[in-house]
């Protein structure tokens, strides 16, 4: 039997405590920093840009991550105690909210900067995947976003959860293997240069990122936003598949039209 009876709390020195949450996110966001480091400088890129639009992209992926979580799941909560939601630390962080925390990040950015950041999409996107892999590491240790009741070989007792033996799905860890698996896979696809169009590497994120997270959800304990239906994070999903399957069914529709007429 695996038992996942883990410390949330790597160390503490008053008054400074840090938890390995905080841990496995900033060694995400170094990771991603450095391979984009590389990136722009491979595709000979202003990497002076990069570093500014990395403390944007940071900040507001975190605001955005926070009022996911606060809005989308325990708003009811957070509006009787909204001093809560500065707390940071106290855990509570979605990846829809980091995504259109990220997106809204980038709009913003293109208004004031006045800069066409439109042609930098597919390589901002290609480590978000692997940041999302250490988050849900921090997850699995701080047994949060548990899985159902499961039979399975893997099966594990989040013994802070539940003080009697229940083996649940650790959904933490599919989700981490499976963001590390689209990182990878986009990361191949950009480099050997598979996709041509602008924005095809985005929209493939958006498609297989929040396809398997509906997927997910599945085995998880979910929060349920209508009674017998989906919940709350596949609800959430919807639009960006929605919004990647478009983007690729159109430029197929194009291609095909542009055959057609060259016949």
């Amino acid at each position: 039997m695996l038992v996942n009876n883990i410390n949330p709390i790597l160390l503490k020195i008053d008054p400074l405590t840090i938890r390995w949450y905080g841990l496995f996110l900033a060694i995400g966001v170094l990771l991603a920093i450095l391979i984009l480091q590389s990136l722009f400088k491979e595709r000979k890129y202003k990497t002076e840009l990069l570093y500014d639009l990395v403390v944007w992209l940071v900040i507001g992926g975190l605001i955005g991550a926070r009022l996911g979580h606060v809005f989308f799941y325990n708003a009811k909560f957070f509006l009787a105690n909204p001093l809560e939601i500065l707390f940071i630390n106290h855990g509570g962080l979605s990846s829809h909210g980091m995504t259109i925390g990220l997106l809204v990040t980038t709009l913003l950015y293109r208004w004031i900067k006045k800069v066409k950041i439109e042609q930098y999409f597919d390589i901002l996107v290609i480590p978000i995947p692997l940041i999302a892999t250490f988050i849900r590491l921090g997850n699995f240790f701080n047994s949060e976003i548990i899985g159902k009741p499961s039979t399975l070989p893997w099966a594990v007792w989040f013994k802070r959860v539940d003080p009697e033996i229940i083996l649940r799905h650790p959904s933490q860890i599919y989700e981490s293997l499976i963001a590390l698996t689209i990182f990878i896979i986009l990361y191949v696809i950009y480099k050997k240069k598979i996709f041509n169009l602008q924005s095809s590497i985005f929209n493939l994120f958006l498609l297989l990122y929040f396809s398997t997270r509906f997927l997910v959800e599945f085995v998880k304990e979910r929060h349920i936003l209508f009674d017998n239906a989906l919940s709350m994070g596949q609800w959430l999903s919807v639009p960006f598949i929605i919004l990647g399957m478009w983007w690729f069914l159109a430029r197929y529709i194009r291609h095909v039209t542009q055959n057609n007429k060259n016949v």
